[in-house]
């Protein structure tokens, strides 16, 4: 029996502070924020070929952009309906922004840095077919997997996720995603811009990322520029699995190797559910 699916029901939504989707605005009535004062903004889409962000006025200067691998048709049609059709069965949880989840993966709090097993069980068992894939590919060289986190995206709830940089604590240097259901763009940001390229506003690197592809970001990419979806780039349902390996710290000769190991362990299972 297909586990019920909350975007068909009562429409509810799991935003908190600024966060915000489609649901809230309407149904709470959330206050708009104040338009802030307009800023400089410097736009490039990224080539995988020649791994450069492309300016997209005329007059601006490619510079090279290191720290994505883009794998096109990481996975088949028919490989992508077997994994939506199991994280169907499953529940899906409102997470904020409009989006929902399904995690796998150890408790963590990441403000007391800690982090206990739970409920974790491990990832699920389609997934393992998928990690040994990845191994064919010398940027995932050794990349062992120790949480997985499927997030649904649906235009109707106005679903994002904003800038930001993943946890570096806990998690390793590569972050890795399959994009499932549709095409859709990456964007990845720096406020900062960069100044040696006479980029002094903020730079925005768009990312295409085809329908069942894998993208992994690294090194700069992972942990210098910010990456988000804006709701503007979900024009039908998407859905993605991000996979995480763990740091140095619970690595062997990490501080935290022994938690690392029985993490790993229980990962590489490959008898998961959602937690």
């Amino acid at each position: 029996m297909m586990a019920p699916d909350t975007s068909d029901d009562v429409p509810s939504c799991a935003c908190k502070g600024v966060r915000r989707c489609l649901v809230c605005e309407g149904l709470k009535e959330k206050v708009q924020p104040e338009a802030s004062e307009s800023k400089i903004v410097h736009h490039f889409l990224y080539d995988p070929q020649s791994r450069l962000a492309v300016g997209k006025d005329a007059q601006a200067a490619s510079f090279p952009f290191s720290g994505v691998f883009l794998w096109e048709n990481f996975i088949s049609e028919e490989e992508e309906k077997e994994l939506i059709c199991a994280m169907d069965q499953d529940v899906w949880k409102e997470s904020q922004s409009g989006r929902r989840k399904q995690d796998f993966g150890p408790k963590v709090n990441f403000k007391k840095r800690k982090v206990r097993v739970g409920g974790f069980s491990g990832l699920p068992a389609l997934s393992h077919k998928l990690v040994l894939r990845m191994y064919q590919e010398s940027a995932l060289a050794g990349f062992q997997p120790v949480e997985q986190c499927n997030l649904d995206y649906h235009p109707e709830r106005g679903a994002a996720i904003d800038p930001h940089l993943d946890d570096s604590w806990l998690w390793g240097e590569r972050l890795v995603t399959i994009n499932m259901l549709s095409d859709t763009t990456l964007t990845m940001s720096l406020e900062q811009g960069l100044p040696e390229l006479g980029l002094t506003g903020e730079v925005h690197v768009a990312v295409n990322l085809p329908r069942r592809c894998l993208v992994v970001l690294y090194g700069e990419a992972r942990h210098k520029w910010k990456h988000a979806i804006h709701r503007k780039d979900i024009h039908v349902r998407r859905v993605c699995s991000t996979y995480r390996e763990l740091s140095a710290e619970f690595l062997p000769g990490g501080q935290q190797a022994d938690l690392g190991a029985q993490l790993l362990n229980i990962a590489l299972n490959f008898q998961g559910s959602p937690v």
